[in-house]
Formats: structure tokens, C-alpha cells, sequence
């Protein structure tokens, strides 16, 4: 397959006006102005001619639960919760998704093809969270990473699930407590394990505590759900005191700590800033904590949290915080690049690069306005969406 015309926008080093892509076998095998790419298309090979549009990267939904919580199916299609038992790690969300759910599909026509799916945010540790892509029916054909993420929880949401069952965490310093308990169970089964194996002994495996493993070892982030300044500190405070790594996810109130968190560097998945402040943790929320954390030098992407804002507003959500201060080029990168990088799949997606994903979105101008159109989604060099076609 050629794409040819139109601006490329690779974010990975600049824009190409009347550029050309070459595909292959799902990945991108060439990319360059029209003149350094020899077009010679095989019989039967697609060519898409793009006039006037904009050829980027498909665009990547950082934190969501679509899937896991399917629109219009009630509790029988919510996944998302195990509302029994505040510390679930050993959950994992391949195991809930269905990939039937209908916001696979306007992801896909939104130019959505990658997203990173998981458990909500009830329980102090949640489980973990997978980056899928937005097109197919068997959940496992579609896995970038798995586990990408462990799910954690600061704040409201724990307290009142639990405090109302009349257990613990009733409190803050309770979520608090409870987690350090887990990582240190955690960190002393892997200790066991390490020295088990080193002097060649049988060691029983404890499933529910092997899930912890990726995570002490830096591999995979803790994905902390936390809103109030306070709520983020604490996050940051656990995560330093065990040397792990963290996303920092809807950071609502960043924008009043950004210079704080710049030093701290950990990156932020913030939003979603297109729904009600419907809770007391969210009352500072606002479409300018993006430009904020980002001229402080926080790495920053933006999320729907479908299905709290549906996962097709994504680009708009961007445009949302353009206007509100983030510059146009940031609000391209908060979408693909620094969303790819957050997620830990850059090495195969965010950008337009030689050797990567052929996984394209193609729009009549810029996504973040709202007249745009999808014109087409390409996920691993297959056409998935077309606009004006009968069926996709």
C-alpha cells in the first residue's frame, strides 16, 4: 500500500508536505517526500491519494475502560469493579474486555487505533491494565502489552465503596497503609523467589503476589488514579519510597503543583476534563491543567475515561486544551507521541517511522477541530475504516 499527498505529520522529527508512506506486510517501510519514495504499486496494491489532509499517526486513548464497561448493558456488561475486596492486583483486564462493545468501533472511526484498557478505580490496587488495538473480535490478537499497568487508587473512590460495606479503607491514611502493605508482601516474595532459585530450591508460586513482580522491577508503571493535590503527593510518595515507576492519571489538580511534579517526573494522563466536576475530588478540573503541566515540563497525554466522556471525543478533548493554552503542536504529541511513550509502546506506535506499526489515522484537516473528518484508519497496514463505504 502507498499513501501519497496530503501533510504527514510523522511526530518524530518534523512535517512532510506532499510526503509519501510506504506499507508492507503491517508495517511502514518507507516514509519521505514524493520525490525520494519510487512509487511502483504491485497489481491489486492500494494506493490512497490524499488531497488537502492530514496523515498522522493513529491516535492512542492513554486510560479508558471501554470494553470493561460496555455503553447500554448495565451491570451485566460492568466488568470494571470486583467491589469485594479492596486489593485485587492478580485482575486482569484481557479477562473483561469485549471487544463486541460499541466503542470499539467509533474508536476505529475516530482514528483511534490503539488504547490502553483497565480495571476502575475502587479498589486501592485494581489489577492490571493491557494496550490493545481498536479493531477485532478475539481480544488476544489484539494485545500491544500485557500487563501494561497496575492499576491503583487514591482518594474518594475507594473510601466510599468501602466505608459504605463498612471495611477498610474508610480513610485516606487507610488506602495509604494498605498499599505499603501490599508492596512490602510483594517485595518479600520476590526476595524469597531470588534466593529460592539461587541456591536451587523448589519455590511455590503465589499468584495473586506474581503480578507484582513487572512492577518492582520497573518494567510496567503503577497507573494511579488520583485527582486532589493531596491525593497526588501521596502517590508520589509511595511510589519514591519503593523506587517504582507511575503514570499520574487525571492529575485534575496538577495545574496548582506543576512545578512540583516537573521536578518529581513523573508523566500525566489528565482529564477527563469533558464530564461533570459530579464529585467533591474534581472540583478543580479544567481543560488548562494540560498546557500548565506541560510548560512546567510534565510529559502529558489526555483521556476521555471512557466511558466517562465517550472514547470518539478524544481529539476534541485535545482541541479543548489548545484552547485552553496548550500549544497546537503539544496537542498533536498528547494524542499519539507522549501517549505512546506514557503507555510503553513508542517502540512500535506514536510516531510515523520506518520499522513501526503501519497504524495511520487520515483526516480532511486538523483532528482537534470539530468539522474534521476521518477519511481513513489503517491499523497494521489494513484499511479498518473508509469514509463513505458500506461497512468497515
Amino acid at each position: 500500500m502507498y499513501i501519497i499527498g496530503g501533510v504527514i505529520k510523522t511526530m518524530a522529527g518534523g512535517d512532510i508536505p506532499e510526503g509519501c508512506i510506504r506499507i508492507a506486510d503491517g508495517k511502514i517501510k518507507e516514509i519521505g517526500g514524493r520525490d525520494e519514495i519510487a512509487v511502483h504499486p504491485a497489481p491489486c496494491e492500494r494506493v490512497i491519494r490524499v488531497d488537502g489532509g492530514v496523515i498522522m499517526p493513529g491516535i492512542i486513548e492513554a486510560h479508558c475502560h471501554m470494553g470493561i464497561t460496555e455503553e447500554k448493558k448495565g451491570m451485566e456488561g460492568d466488568d470494571c469493579n470486583e467491589t469485594v475486596d479492596p486489593v485485587t492486583p492478580y485482575l486482569r483486564a484481557v479477562d473483561a474486555i469485549n471487544t463486541m462493545d460499541a466503542a470499539f468501533d467509533d474508536a476505529v472511526r475516530a482514528g483511534i487505533t490503539g488504547a490502553m484498557i483497565g480495571p476502575g478505580s475502587s479498589n486501592v490496587a485494581g489489577g492490571q491494565f493491557a494496550f490493545l488495538k481498536t479493531r477485532g473480535r478475539r481480544v488476544d490478537d489484539l494485545v500491544v502489552k500485557a500487563p501494561a499497568a497496575m492499576k491503583v487508587a487514591f482518594g474518594e473512590n475507594p473510601k466510599v465503596n468501602y466505608s459504605g460495606q463498612g471495611q477498610s479503607p474508610s480513610t485516606r491514611m487507610a488506602i495509604a497503609a494498605m498499599l505499603r502493605k501490599e508492596l512490602i508482601r510483594a517485595k518479600q516474595y520476590a526476595e524469597r523467589k531470588r534466593q529460592a532459585r539461587e541456591q536451587g530450591q523448589y519455590f511455590e508460586e503465589d499468584f495473586t503476589l506474581e503480578c507484582w513482580l513487572p512492577v518492582l522491577r520497573r518494567e510496567i508503571p503503577l497507573k494511579a488514579h488520583v485527582h486532589r493535590v493531596d491525593d497526588i503527593f501521596t502517590a508520589v510518595r509511595i511510589a519514591k519510597e519503593f523506587h517504582l515507576c507511575m503514570t499520574l492519571d487525571h492529575c485534575s489538580e496538577g495545574h496548582l503543583i506543576a512545578e512540583e511534579l516537573a521536578a518529581e517526573g513523573f508523566p500525566a494522563i489528565v482529564g477527563p476534563d469533558l464530564a461533570s466536576r459530579n464529585k467533591i475530588e474534581v472540583q478543580n478540573m479544567a481543560f488548562k491543567t494540560v498546557g500548565i503541566l506541560n510548560r512546567a515540563g510534565v510529559k502529558t497525554a489526555i483521556t476521555t475515561d471512557h466511558p466517562v466522556s465517550l472514547i470518539q471525543s478524544l481529539p476534541l478533548c485535545a482541541g479543548l486544551a489548545v484552547k485552553s493554552g496548550l500549544p497546537m503542536e503539544e496537542g498533536y504529541l498528547a494524542i499519539t507521541r507522549n501517549a505512546a511513550q506514557i503507555c510503553g509502546v513508542y517502540d512500535r506506535l506514536g510516531s510515523l517511522e520506518v520499522g513501526k506499526d503501519a497504524d495511520i489515522a487520515i483526516f480532511s484537516g486538523n483532528p482537534m477541530e470539530v468539522f474534521t473528518r476521518t477519511l481513513y484508519t489503517i491499523i497494521d497496514g489494513q484499511v479498518v475504516y473508509e469514509e463513505g463505504a458500506a461497512s468497515c
